[in-house]
């Protein structure tokens, strides 16, 4: 079944929040394969989401799909930049959570939607409203104040958000549906991820996969954890403005700055405190804003 072809869904909405609920979760994750290296960590990522989907590729019989956006130059073009994208993203983040560097990850993030939104307002030509670029001002305002205390992982952070800002709005402007261009996406990167873990294995230690069984299912999962998400941002961003997926995807960085002090308890700075106080109010008057918007849209109940 082509995508085109699935049952209509109101919005993109749902999808979004799934995404952004797993990516937020994800450092969790990250804890039960620690002791894998980054490098080896995302090539068995991208190893095990290559089968994953062409599962469910040929589950949905969408091999004509995959096989056009194939032979369309220009589609093929875009999927391999946004697969490097995504490659460099998978890796930085990694590494970053591994390296205890949980708020640099989730500043990332937190800039993304920011970028999302200029992206969506000077490419795509999306309109936004006052109060939007009111709460824009206050996000902006409130990354600034983290960023300021955060020069020397700064890096990681713009890394992160330019990575995949530029991915999502590839992703969007593709004529390939969410799963064929997850799958050409993973084929593209499947020579280095393979290159990857043959290195990793001629190492005296050896391969992480097989140190335990617990330890390789936990790679394993990786690839549907890659995948899953994934989609659903693919299929979001089809089906939302850019700019307002954008802001939705703040609460994925919220539940990661959550992690990293409850769980991870990386030290709470006066700045990251202000920062993640800004970003609810602005959250708050562009959610509100969306809100009141959509109610002034809708058809007015027939009699």
């Amino acid at each position: 079944m082509r995508e085109e072809d699935a049952p209509p869904i109101r919005s993109g909405l749902p999808v979004a929040l799934g995404a952004y609920v797993i990516w937020g979760l994800l450092p969790l994750y990250l804890i039960l394969v620690k002791a894998v290296p980054p490098f080896e960590f995302v090539g068995w990522r991208i190893i095990w989401t290559l089968p994953f989907c062409l599962v469910i590729v040929a589950f949905r019989k969408q091999w004509p799909d995959v096989v056009a956006a194939i032979k369309d130059r220009a589609s093929l073009m875009t999927l391999f930049a946004s697969a490097i994208l995504i490659g460099i993203n998978w890796l930085v983040y990694v590494w970053a959570i591994q390296n205890g560097n949980v708020y640099a990850a989730s500043l990332g993030y937190y800039i993304n939607p920011l970028l999302n939104v200029l992206l969506g307002t000077l490419i795509l030509g999306e309109k936004l409203s006052k109060r939007q670029w009111i709460a824009v001002a206050l996000a902006a305002t409130g990354v600034a104040f983290l960023a300021a205390g955060a020069i020397t992982t700064l890096w990681i952070s713009l890394t992160l958000a330019l990575s995949f800002g530029t991915y999502g709005l590839l992703r969007k402007r593709v004529n390939v549906g969410s799963l064929p261009g997850l799958t050409i996406e993973s084929a593209i990167l499947l020579l280095p991820a393979i290159g990857i873990a043959a290195y990793y294995a001629g190492l005296p230690q050896g391969s992480a996969f097989t140190v335990d069984a617990q330890l390789s299912l936990a790679i394993m999962l990786g690839g549907v954890l890659t995948a899953v998400p994934l989609l659903m941002f693919a299929v979001a961003a089809k089906r939302m403005d850019y700019s307002t997926l954008g802001f939705i995807q703040f609460l994925a960085p919220t539940i990661v700055f959550l992690l990293g002090l409850f769980v991870f308890e990386e030290e709470l700075k006066p700045a990251q405190l202000a920062c993640f106080t800004l970003i609810w109010i602005a959250l708050i008057i562009f959610v509100s804003d969306m809100w009141a918007k959509r109610k002034r849209s809708a058809p007015l109940p027939k009699r």
